[in-house]
C-alpha cells in the first residue's frame, strides 16, 4: 500500500509536463523579444566601427599629405610609413581588400589616394549607401 509520504516524495522530485511547457513558452517569448534588438544593435555597432575606421583613415591621409606634400599612392603606404598601425577590416564586408580609394582633385599627381570609402553594398540606418560614407 502506498502511503501519503510516498506521494509527497514523488511530487517533490520533479516538474510536471505542464510546468515545463509554461517555462519553455516564457523563455521562447523572451528570446523572440530580445533577438531583434540584439541584431539591430549588432548592425549599429558595425556601422559605428565603419564610420570610425573611415574617419581614422581619412585623418591619416590628410596628415600624410600635410607632412609629405603629396597624397599616398595606396592605403598600404600609410601602414608602411607608420600613419596607420594596420589597415582596418571593413566591418560590413569583413575584408581589408574592399576599401575603395578615390583620386585627388586636379593639381595632384595621378595615382594618389585622396579619399577612401567602403566597398560594401547596402544602405545604412541613416539611409545613405555604405559606398557613399
Amino acid at each position: 500500500m502506498v502511503t501519503s509520504s510516498a506521494f509527497r516524495a514523488a511530487a517533490v522530485r520533479g516538474f510536471t509536463l505542464v510546468e515545463l511547457l509554461v517555462v519553455l513558452t516564457i523563455m521562447a517569448l523572451l528570446v523572440s523579444l530580445v533577438t531583434p534588438r540584439y541584431v539591430d544593435r549588432m548592425e549599429r555597432a558595425r556601422e559605428d566601427v565603419l564610420a570610425s575606421d573611415l574617419a581614422t583613415m581619412r585623418d591619416a591621409i590628410d596628415k600624410y599629405a600635410a607632412d609629405r606634400g603629396r597624397y599616398p599612392a595606396s592605403l598600404d603606404e600609410l601602414v608602411q610609413t607608420g600613419y596607420l598601425r594596420a589597415l582596418p577590416v571593413d566591418p560590413m564586408t569583413d575584408s581589408r581588400e574592399t576599401w575603395h580609394t578615390e583620386m585627388p582633385p586636379e593639381g595632384a599627381a595621378p595615382g594618389e589616394v585622396y579619399e577612401v570609402r567602403s566597398g560594401a553594398e547596402g544602405v545604412g540606418k541613416n539611409g545613405v549607401p555604405y559606398a557613399q560614407w
